[in-house]
């Protein structure tokens, strides 16, 4: 995923000294990495954004999942072989989060972005921690707090805010653009995501990794065979500009591979609840890079709307410390 707003990962077992990488020095700066990690998600709207007029969203998508998912096989073979026990029992629900989290986002928000700016994108997202707060009370019946569901709210407006350009109104007469509302069918997907890995089966984080991304391949094909114009347009590939590749490249293996590795180094490192507050990064790094690399201005309302989100996850964060 690219995004992974989780404030706890019990299921994930710790990546020890044996198996850290290839630059240990790198992993053993818990800050440094909880920079990186929201830098390449937020990285993903941007490069999926600069070449929007380029490659089909669902080609773009399956290339990603597919690459994503012949990168990571070599580095999480011999933790396969560990946890193929688990794997052989579970694969099906495995897949099921490859499938939500990876491929049902990213498709929405590649989608959405044909239509909508980056910076739009990026402030929609940052309303992720609130709605899987929300989500979380109403499905889990999690306690919420009355200033945290305060916070959902403002959240949720900031969302509208956003997606409606300025003028809430236009959600009476349904004129939202429509790229914002595949964004916010990804939020959701993500949503859906996050509240289900409160089931995930207890397996090191690359067997996961590499089990989930396999799910998100097969749907991305799936898709592209169905919605994507037919298999045949993996042939345009050949004709496709550096930038396209490179775009390719990167989505497949800084926002999906190096990223969750970062975040869950961090979280060994300092703990999830003080590595959860770098997710706010992500819209920031989304935003700077829409503007400085496409381009894109900023209006009143999305100050507006990311002041409104951003209250809404700071008064949520008081209520939680101060158990009010």
């Amino acid at each position: 995923s690219d995004c992974p707003y989780i404030t706890k990962a019990p299921m994930t077992k710790p990546l020890n000294s044996e198996n850290r990488g290839i630059s240990a020095r790198l992993l053993d700066h818990p800050y440094l990495l909880l920079v990186l990690a929201p830098l390449f998600w937020g990285g993903n709207v941007v490069a999926a954004k600069l070449v929007v007029a380029e490659i089909d969203p669902i080609l773009l998508l399956a290339s990603r999942c597919v690459l994503a998912t012949l990168v990571i096989l070599p580095f999480a073979w011999r933790f396969l072989a560990a946890d193929w026990p688990t794997i052989r029992r579970t694969w099906p629900l495995l897949m099921a989060y490859g499938t939500i989290g990876y491929a049902l986002f990213n498709v929405f928000l590649y989608v959405g972005l044909q239509t909508t700016t980056g910076v739009n994108s990026s402030i929609e997202q940052a309303s992720l921690p609130m709605l899987i707060l929300g989500a979380n009370f109403i499905v889990f019946r999690v306690r919420a707090r009355p200033i945290q569901i305060v916070g959902v709210l403002l959240a949720i407006f900031g969302v509208m805010l956003t997606a409606t350009h300025g003028d809430p109104r236009r959600i009476l007469t349904l004129d939202v653009n429509v790229g914002d509302g595949f964004v916010i069918l990804a939020c959701l997907a993500y949503t859906t995501y996050t509240l289900a890995l409160r089931f995930r089966p207890r397996m090191h984080i690359m067997s996961f990794m590499a089990v989930s991304f396999s799910g998100a391949a097969i749907t991305g094909v799936i898709m592209l065979a169905l919605f994507g114009g037919g298999l045949g347009q993996v042939a345009t590939l050949t004709h496709a500009s550096p930038t396209v590749w490179a775009v390719i490249a990167y989505v497949a293996i800084f926002p999906s591979m190096f990223s969750q590795v970062a975040y869950a180094r961090g979280v060994e490192l300092v703990g999830a609840n003080r590595a959860a507050p770098s997710h706010n990064l992500i819209p920031v790094f989304g935003t700077l890079g829409s503007v400085i690399i496409l381009g894109e201005s900023l209006q009143p309302y999305h100050f507006l709307a990311a002041a409104i989100i951003v209250g809404g996850i700071v008064l949520a964060e008081w209520a939680a410390r101060r158990r009010i």
